[in-house]
């Protein structure tokens, strides 16, 4: 039959939604991948020789196996069949499981008990990161780094994926590095679980006649291969901690994979052992990658924007050959990203704890992996006023300024100040990088609602439109504002640190207790406490806002201060 035969027939027999069809339509899936295959004999003992599929034969048969698995999957939860349907559904995955990770990680499991499974309880959370593994096994990328919080499965899931490419590739050595040998030593021994043919994970019938040759555990090696002779110098599994001196001792032909190279605390907060660190990582870790195809795996909780992931963002920014991807602790609404079933997640509310006790710096790091730099913070949460309610009493005045959205990633910024005396409490805030379409109406609804008097808004750029436009809206919905506009000439960096002692001194916000579930004015407050004067800002625009504050205030309110010395000469 030709490849339009195969096709036609395995269509035909998925859709007819029947137990019998769908065991016929995987059969021809089998056979119609090996059309056109070609077995290619090894050179040398230790290579037992590869098969070499027809791409498009190949494509076409893993694609409709995946549709013919969702249909036995529907057929066992209605009920039909489904004894064997099952069967069909690990059989379709076991298909699968030498080419792609996530079948692989489903079906070494299959006799794992539900509560005890790794990956299928995660799998809607961990799916982005093994796909992205996937894209750096097939060599479309060769860096990867990922990022996540304490807890949530990332090792585990580095080693299904070490365990899935020593299958495929088991005479190429692979070197694991982290901050310590304890850590390792974990490791290794989780890696010979998943490799044990008597244990509980079906990793020998992805790859039959493959298994473990020789183990070393003083020195953490693992030998891979199809009998004994296959032993080689470089083991297919080395572990090795950062700074052991792995010179001459282990090497990196297939995967370098790094986790965790910051030990904690302490080093996080020295610029000089981070330096370190990166130092180490490049002559002790790095420089054992030989050959053209070795690739490097970062899996990591964040510290500092000077660890090693952090870093490597920087250096590799732009480079298509890269990708870095982050997984927060919270949501876009506040809620948990690894609220995992059978209750080995992470709740909402512990999360929400966790912020409550701990600093925003290391919060904001090692759970949401958004790191700010810790030194040279113009803005520190511990150091900010704070109120849980407004005073009683009418305030003196009411004011607000606007930094409008220039660019794409731009925030427009507003916030909204109630003047007590020489005191402003900041009540409200708009702190969003939507269009301008969507924030507009939001700018006039805030000043109206809020009965803001005067509101100062920055006409560089479109900001002078921008303000005439709201202040139709405002009139429209009855409201008192007057919008003032001012052109910026100072530089920005300037603006921002000199207005700072005097919002430390005159501005009270929002205590955290109050603001739970307003999500928008905590971002503001991330945003103005991760402002630093030590390195680059990905975003300025709540202390640039701030400046406008200042500045306004000061201006407006008579509360520039004049200090009379005495003459030195």
């Amino acid at each position: 039959m030709t490849r339009t035969d195969y096709v036609n027939l395995i269509q035909k027999l998925i859709a007819r939604d029947d137990p019998y069809a769908l065991a016929d339509a995987f059969d021809l899936c089998r056979e119609l991948e090996m059309g056109g295959a070609v077995h290619v004999e090894g050179r040398g003992r230790r290579d037992h020789g590869t098969t070499v599929y027809d791409e498009d034969n190949f494509t076409h048969a893993h694609e409709y196996n995946k549709q013919l698995r969702i249909a036995a999957n529907k057929m066992v939860r209605d009920g039909v069949d489904a004894d064997n349907m099952i069967d069909l559904y690990y059989k379709s995955h076991l298909f699968d499981a030498p080419h792609f990770l996530d079948s692989f990680c489903i079906y070494i499991e299959k006799d794992r008990a539900p509560e005890k499974q790794f990956y299928l309880p995660r799998r809607k959370q961990l799916l982005p990161c093994a796909e992205s593994l996937q894209d750096l096994e097939d060599g479309k990328i060769e860096l990867l780094g990922i990022s996540e919080p304490p807890g949530v499965g990332k090792t585990t899931l580095a080693e299904f994926f070490l365990a899935w490419t020593v299958g495929r590739n088991p005479f190429l050595p692979n070197l694991i590095g982290s901050h310590n040998n304890s850590f390792l030593g974990g490791m290794y021994g989780e890696m010979l679980r998943i490799l044990d043919p008597m244990g509980e994970y079906k990793w020998q019938d992805v790859f039959p006649g493959l298994g473990v040759i020789n183990t070393n555990a003083k020195d953490m090696m693992i030998g891979i291969g199809y009998e004994r002779s296959d032993d080689m110098r470089f083991k297919t599994l080395e572990f090795s901690s950062i700074g052991s001196g792995n010179a001459g001792k282990v090497r990196a032909m297939n995967i370098l994979y790094c986790d965790d190279l910051v030990d904690g605390i302490e080093t996080a907060m020295s610029i000089d052992r981070l330096d370190k660190l990166w130092q180490m990582y490049h002559t002790d870790l790095r420089q054992r990658k030989v050959g053209t195809r070795a690739k490097e795996l970062h899996i990591a909780t964040r510290w500092s924007l000077h660890d090693v992931l952090g870093r490597l963002e920087r250096e590799y920014d732009g480079d298509p050959t890269a990708r870095f991807i982050r997984f927060p602790a919270l949501d876009e609404n506040d809620e948990s990203n690894f609220d995992y079933p059978y209750g080995v997640g992470f709740s909402t509310q512990f999360y929400h704890e966790q912020r409550e006790i701990m600093d925003d710096v290391n919060w904001r790091a090692l759970y949401m992996n958004v790191p700010v730099e810790r030194f040279g913070l113009l803005y520190s949460a511990d150091e900010l006023r704070r109120y849980f309610e407004l005073p009683d009493g009418e305030p003196d005045a009411i004011v607000a300024v606007c930094d409008t959205k220039t660019k794409g990633s731009d925030y427009c910024v507003m916030p909204v100040a109630y003047q007590y005396g020489t005191d402003f409490y900041i009540d409200a805030v708009i702190c969003d990088n939507s269009n301008n379409d969507s924030v507009e109406p939001r700018l006039a609804s805030m000043l109206t609602e809020r009965n803001v008097q005067i509101a100062r808004f920055e006409s560089n750029q479109a900001g002078g439109k921008i303000a005439e436009k709201i202040q139709g809206m405002v009139k429209e919905l009855g409201g008192r504002a007057k919008l003032t506009t001012k052109y910026t000439t100072a530089n920005k960096e300037t603006r921002i640190i000199v207005a700072q002692p005097f919002i430390l001194e005159h501005c009270l916000f929002k205590d955290d207790s109050v603001i739970k579930k307003d999500k928008e004015y905590r971002r503001f407050l991330q945003m103005m406490c991760g402002y630093t004067t030590a390195g680059k800002n990905k975003h300025d625009d709540v202390p640039d806002a701030l400046s406008m504050l200042a500045e306004f205030i000061q201006s407006a309110f008579g509360m520039n201060r004049v200090e009379i010395v005495k003459r030195p000469f």
